[in-house]
């Protein structure tokens, strides 16, 4: 009886134990699994995060190809006018920043050297012309007794060479006239342009030579205006070609020229071209020296795909954007063409109204989906 007592406790007591160890396993269990389930759920979290972007719809807009570069104004034309004769300066009629037009007197030389010279000059071919009469009243008269056989051969050739001597002596005379003339005449300096005086560079009372410089001057009614391009835009450009700028004094206005002059040789230090437009200054607002931002437009207006500068990505050579669809980010590469202030021209990969993404996108990869924010 005590021992029936007895198994009957110990397996309500084993019972117990059992029970509770399985109680215990099932706890062990249950806290293993948790962990894997908490990092399931947190790796799907990851995969389902997205990416704030902005964007910005591709537009379709008129463009108009150009070259941009730089340049300097220059006077159209610019000569340094000199003495041509020697003497004391008589009189100065301008100074700089005077405007003058062709034939203004600019200065007068001392002519009373001139003057004297040309009357002497002038008596001389007085004489001339009358001892030419003279040799020739003569010689009709001893051709009229050579012809009746009243003077001899020598007698009549003597005659003949006098007249001859005659004449030249006359023509020698007329040239020296012409001269002193001429010299008395270049006394007084004329200009020999439509334009300004830049610098003058006589007083009176100075003693100028034959050559010494007197006057520089400027013609600024029309300009010129020098620029280079690089070697891989000369295909690009041809004379004839509108040139729009802009200068610092007038950050406001755009003035506009032609380019008329492709200079025949690329400079090998630069690798740049050399051309020349001309820019019409009427109203004399520019200056020569000015710098010039220079617009060349190549060709005509056209439509064009444009998309933000600050949407394109580089990679070596390659270029890329990224487009949304739906919320799944793409990246397309494309092929762009000139820049057009803050858009440059997509030449292939890119279609008008699709989303392009301009902020955020070196964050983004191949069909990672995205938050547009507003």
């Amino acid at each position: 009886m005590n021992v029936k007592k007895l198994f009957c406790f110990n397996e309500k007591n084993m019972r117990g134990r059992g029970t509770t160890k399985l109680l215990l396993l099932m706890a062990m269990m249950i806290l293993i699994g948790l962990p894997l389930v908490s990092c399931k759920k947190e790796k799907k979290v990851e995969k389902e995060t997205l990416i704030n972007v902005r964007v910005q719809s591709a537009e379709k807009k008129q463009i108009r190809p150009y070259i941009e570069t730089t340049g300097t104004l220059k006077a159209d034309e610019e000569v340094v006018v000199s003495s041509e004769v020697d003497g004391i300066v008589k009189s100065v009629r301008v100074e700089e920043g005077y405007p003058v037009a062709r034939g203004t007197l600019l200065a007068e030389i001392n002519q009373i050297d001139y003057v004297l010279e040309e009357k002497r000059a002038d008596a001389a071919l007085k004489q001339a012309q009358a001892s030419l009469a003279n040799a020739k009243a003569e010689y009709q008269r001893k051709e009229s007794l050579y012809k009746e056989e009243l003077i001899t051969r020598q007698q009549f050739d003597d005659i003949s060479t006098r007249v001859t001597l005659a004449e030249a002596d006359l023509a020698r005379a007329k040239a020296s006239l012409d001269t002193s003339r001429e010299r008395l005449a270049r006394t007084k300096i004329y200009s020999p342009l439509h334009g300004m005086v830049k610098e003058k560079k006589v007083s009176s009372g100075d003693y100028v030579r034959n050559g010494s410089p007197l006057f520089q001057l400027i013609k600024i009614d029309q300009l010129k205006m020098t620029f280079t391009v690089s070697e891989k835009e000369i295909a690009d450009l041809k004379t004839g070609q509108e040139v729009v700028f802009t200068v610092d004094s007038f950050p406001d206005k755009k003035f506009k020229g032609r380019v008329n002059l492709i200079y025949p040789n690329v400079e090998e230090r630069t690798r740049t071209l050399q051309a020349e437009a001309i820019v019409p200054n009427a109203g004399r607002l520019l200056k020569p020296g000015l710098f010039a931002r220079i617009s060349i437009y190549t060709a005509s207006t056209r439509d064009a795909v444009v998309a933000p500068l600050t949407a394109l990505m580089y990679d070596n050579s390659t270029i890329s954007i990224f487009v949304v669809e739906g919320n799944v980010a793409h990246q397309r590469i494309v092929k762009t063409g000139g820049k057009y202030g803050e858009n440059v021209e997509i030449v292939e990969g890119l279609k008008e109204k699709e989303q392009i993404v301009v902020v955020g996108q070196n964050n983004l990869s191949e069909g990672v989906k995205v938050n547009v924010a507003r």
